[in-house]
């Protein structure tokens, strides 16, 4: 665990892949260890979670450290007024052009286990750019514009270009802990209280980025 910026209002910090980010349904059965947890006894304080990523995705998160920092990240992230973007890495051919955005839609719903399209779904919007190519392997970069369960794992898959050792969803084997797919980037700008909280416009681990 990394903790790249903190203030008396929160704490921003990479969360390795493999690792939770808040307690499961079942806290006493599980023993996988959880970052939120981690981070209270490292800094020695309560702390108050408004986002979380898979078990199985790295990257970037911001904790709240006060209740009024989490009120208005909570209200960020629920009003969209927080942008994530991701990385991701596919060994399939994609038919899609280096540089060439995308706008995937779909309507999508949660399962036991996995994501699925359905008519009944919510409508999950994604940009999507390829950045780079290196013999099989692509760098994409992802951005979901809507927050479904699963939602850029899912989307993957359904352009038959599943992420690399996301092996629910069909991907290839991938060396490294968990899956392909990292927070790399937080956009604050459009947050109203991104002064009040001191928050900066942006916050990014480009200096340590997924490696294929």
């Amino acid at each position: 665990m990394k903790i790249y910026l903190q203030n008396s209002h929160w704490v921003i910090v990479e969360k390795p892949a493999d690792v939770l980010s808040v307690p499961g349904r079942f806290p006493d059965r599980d023993e996988r260890p959880v970052l939120g947890k981690l981070l209270e006894k490292e800094l020695g304080c309560q702390i108050f979670p408004v986002h979380r990523l898979d078990y199985e995705v790295s990257g970037i998160m911001i904790f709240a450290l006060t209740p009024q920092a989490h009120r208005g990240l909570n209200r960020g992230f629920e009003k969209k007024l927080i942008t994530k973007v991701y990385q991701a890495v596919t060994d399939r051919p994609s038919g899609i052009s280096l540089g060439e955005k995308q706008t995937w839609k779909c309507k999508v719903l949660r399962g036991k286990k996995r994501s699925y399209e359905s008519p009944a779904g919510d409508l999950a919007i994604t940009e999507a750019l390829k950045q780079e190519e290196k013999g099989p392997y692509s760098l994409w970069r992802l951005v979901p514009i809507t927050g479904r369960s699963h939602q850029l794992r899912y989307e993957m898959y359904r352009h038959q270009i599943p992420i690399l050792g996301d092996t629910l969803y069909g991907g290839s084997p991938w060396a490294q802990p968990g899956i392909a797919l990292k927070a790399l980037q937080l956009d604050f700008s459009q947050l109203p209280e991104r002064e009040e909280l001191e928050l900066p416009r942006t916050i990014d681990s480009t200096s340590d980025p997924l490696v294929f």
